[in-house]
């Protein structure tokens, strides 16, 4: 693959090398980084942000996680919260700067990576105003980085205020009058429920269902966690479950009938718009602001590397790449459990992955090709 006028022009440059580079800073690549400083290994931690956890800071500020602080703990250290506490966005990103600064990790903060490409004889990370090289990488970005919003967004008339809930504060921050939120599961659920305490709200979207917060006497995660813990995705409940998930994840603890008491208009989906306006069902609606609650994509063009299957996600079994040797992908949903993206869930994934990098470390000090050990078993 020929080589980007980057790397060319990093021969002229500083490189640093590592044994490993872990790109990513969240929950993902702390959790990898923990197993990695245990072994001893040589890595260092890329990450855009000058705090960690600003990804959650950034958050709105309502936001609570809906898993307790009793599953909401990655390896090695407990959140520090009771176990039925649900953490809020600035507890969690507290937790995440506490977690590197106990276990002592390399970190390079404001250190936003452009791009990773393969040069023949090792990786090369183009990040900020460095170059790094390595023998292998683990992409530990997460898989929602990129916030998704539907074309009809732009059709709509310039009067009306527009944001997706990565922007979204408070209802402070909104112009007076009625706001229309698009996307009925947890997130826009949330936002609706905060925003009709003052004004006006539809929610659109269909309902994606709903659990309770509570069953037979307990927290609904301490009956739904063992299973999420133990169901593979290659198992039928697995299957069953991210199939059920293309849909969307059911709402946790907040039913039709909440939203109906809290007096938010639900709506139909968002179909159409008519003269610049939305139209949801068969209503049209004259919102001042429109909350996006739309989810979010995966962004990985900055890979210069032919990792992607056909549906645009990461080849990958467990995390090891199926297309590229020597590198690993965390934090991905569904990434072998059906916990792997939460924080409570991450860290069984970070373990493999960490163990399959010292695996292949110590096949290279010996000089042996992953192929002959394969082959001698």
């Amino acid at each position: 693959m020929p080589l980007s006028t980057d790397t060319q022009n990093s021969r002229l440059g500083r490189v640093e090398r590592f044994e490993t580079i872990v790109i990513g800073g969240g929950q993902a690549g702390l959790a990898v980084g923990h197993y990695l400083a245990s072994d001893d290994a040589d890595f260092v931690i890329l990450d855009g942000a000058s705090r960690i956890g600003d990804s959650w800071r950034r958050r709105w500020d309502s936001l609570r996680l809906f898993t307790p602080a009793a599953y909401s703990g990655l390896p090695g250290m407990p959140f520090p919260a009771p176990p039925t506490h649900l953490p809020d966005k600035d507890e969690v990103a507290d937790y995440l700067t506490r977690y590197a600064e106990r276990f002592d990790l390399p970190l390079r903060l404001d250190t936003k990576v452009r791009s990773l490409e393969h040069d023949g004889e090792r990786f090369v990370v183009h990040a900020a105003d460095r170059v790094y090289e390595s023998d292998q990488v683990v992409v530990a970005t997460g898989p929602f980085q990129r916030p998704k919003l539907p074309a009809i967004s732009q059709r709509l008339m310039p009067e009306i205020h527009q944001l997706h809930s990565s922007d979204y504060r408070n209802p402070f921050e909104l112009p007076d009058g009625p706001v229309l939120v698009v996307g009925a599961g947890n997130s826009g659920a949330q936002i609706a429920l905060e925003l009709a305490q003052s004004r006006k709200v539809w929610l659109a979207g269909r309902s994606p269902g709903h659990l309770p917060r509570r069953f037979l006497g307990r927290d609904l995660f301490d009956w739904v966690w063992p299973v999420m813990k133990r169901a593979t995705t290659d198992s039928v409940l697995g299957q069953r479950m991210r199939k059920r998930a293309q849909h969307g994840d059911h709402r946790i603890g907040i039913s039709e009938r909440t939203l109906s008491a809290a007096g938010i208009n639900r709506i139909g989906r968002l179909v159409d718009e008519r003269g610049g306006l939305p139209v949801c069902g068969d209503t049209v609606i004259e919102p001042r602001a429109i909350v996006w609650c739309t989810g979010f994509e995966a962004d990985y063009r900055w890979i210069q590397l032919p990792v992607l299957n056909e549906r645009g996600t990461p080849s990958h079994r467990r995390g090891v790449s199926s297309a590229v040797d020597g590198l690993y992908f965390a934090g991905l949903r569904f990434q072998y459990r059906l916990s792997s993206s939460l924080i409570g869930g991450v860290g069984e994934d970070a373990a493999f992955v960490a163990a399959q990098i010292a695996r292949r470390a110590s096949i290279a000090e010996s000089g042996e090709t992953p192929t002959s050990v394969a082959a001698r078993g």
